[in-house]
């Protein structure tokens, strides 16, 4: 009797192991899947995407203008997305992001909660726009000189997490429900509650400067 109990739960574990297991967002060799957008000039003129957007070496790599993203072009809700990134070994700074729920019509920048890859800020919370998109966070994280409110300082704020330039750092994002939590190179560093946005597109920010992004697995 128990060797036919033991029979009849195995099939039962190993499926729900299959359930969990991650699933690719990136190939490693092309953009299927993914839809670029990029900001006009003040003349209305759109620059060509693939001048922005490229893979080389089984890695993302994003030019970093003119400013825009890279968004999937499925919605996904509850999930924990994982991906890695880095800025090239010579660069002074990096600006870039990781946009999730994203939301109606792709301008930029779309309605979304933007995961924050700034170097030195990687994890602070941004709200694309404090308007449209609310979510609970701890008020001692609020950025009291930014006037638009939508900037949330990760924590603790000014400790290093990131890793030097030219060295992939991981980036692990959960999201439940209204719930989000950002993880940098396996530390929590940031979390928000009670969300209006539950589901929608994620996205690689363009905003100035040279990141790479690979990696990028999601799991529901």
């Amino acid at each position: 009797m128990r060797l036919a109990l033991f029979l009849f739960v195995l099939p039962v574990v190993v499926e729900a192991d299959d359930k969990a297991a991650p699933v690719p967002l990136f190939d490693g060799q092309t953009l299927s899947g993914w839809k670029a957008t990029v900001k006009a000039d003040k003349d209305g003129k759109v620059a060509d995407p693939k001048d922005t957007w490229s893979v080389k070496d089984g890695a993302i790599v994003c030019t970093g203008k003119p400013n825009g993203y890279l968004a999937t072009e499925k919605e996904y809700a509850d999930y924990v997305l994982k991906l890695k990134w880095r800025y090239p070994a010579d660069a002074k700074a990096g600006n870039s992001g990781v946009l999730i729920h994203v939301q109606k019509d792709d301008k930029v920048w779309p309605v979304s909660i933007e995961a924050q890859l700034r170097s030195g800020r990687a994890g602070d919370i941004w709200l694309q726009t404090a308007e449209e998109v609310k979510l609970t966070i701890d008020p001692a994280r609020f950025d009291a000189n930014d006037k638009t409110k939508r900037h949330y300082f990760r924590v603790p704020k000014d400790e290093a997490v990131e890793k030097a330039f030219g060295e992939w750092n991981e980036y692990e994002i959960t999201c439940k429900g209204g719930d989000v939590s950002l993880a940098v190179n396996g530390k929590v560093v940031n979390a928000g509650t009670n969300g209006n946005l539950r589901a929608g597109r994620i996205a690689l920010q363009s905003e100035g400067t040279e990141i790479h992004f690979k990696d990028i697995t999601i799991r529901k």
